[in-house]
């Protein structure tokens, strides 16, 4: 279970002052995160110590990350808005 204060900080840590990536972090910590398993959390928390032109050349797929975790995580983000 997440606590109030811990969604609130991930809310405030995904808030990265870049619209593209503010689009997709955003929802997915106040949507999916709850719900993750605590592994894919710590990916996630992982995730937001990265650059944010990292996140954003993963996010618009003109890069990938090396990290397995990185990568899975990206793929879920990306799964959640991307036409099936």
């Amino acid at each position: 279970m997440v606590d109030d204060i811990e969604l609130n900080r991930l809310f405030w840590h995904s808030r990265r002052g870049m619209l593209e990536l503010d689009v997709l972090l955003v929802p997915f910590v106040r949507e999916v995160y709850p719900n993750l398993d605590d592994e894919d959390r710590a990916r996630y928390r992982k995730l937001l110590t990265c650059e944010d032109q990292d996140m954003f050349g993963w996010f618009m797929q003109r890069a990938e990350p090396d990290d397995p975790d990185l990568q899975r995580m990206v793929r879920m983000i990306l799964d959640r808005v991307q036409p099936k």
